[in-house]
């Protein structure tokens, strides 16, 4: 089994990959109270469970709240960030895998 290092993403924010295949990639991060997820866009269709903690979401303009148990997708090419509103951690899918991760 492969481990995968903890990379900064910045202030408050890391992620690990956890797995990976060409089709398949899923990925922790880990937020501080405050910590962010830029808004940006990939071609990756993307799903996010939260596992821990309360998020702020904007995706496609639209804004929610998400907290643990909470799972939602993300279209490929939509604009979409986070701010953690309660430390906690993010468990990402993303098809295919994120060659920029590795």
């Amino acid at each position: 089994m492969k481990s995968y290092p903890v990379i900064e993403t910045g202030p408050g924010a890391s992620r690990q990959v956890l797995t990976e295949t060409p089709d398949l990639m899923v990925v922790r991060f880990a937020f501080e109270a405050g910590g962010e997820g830029l808004l940006h866009s990939h071609p990756h269709v993307q799903t996010t469970y939260c596992q821990s903690g309360r998020f702020r979401f904007e995706l496609s303009g639209e804004r929610f709240e998400v907290g643990p148990g909470d799972a939602f997708s993300i279209p490929s090419g939509a604009v979409h960030g986070c701010l953690c509103l309660e430390p906690g951690v993010l468990i990402d899918s993303f098809a295919p895998r994120r060659d920029d991760f590795l």
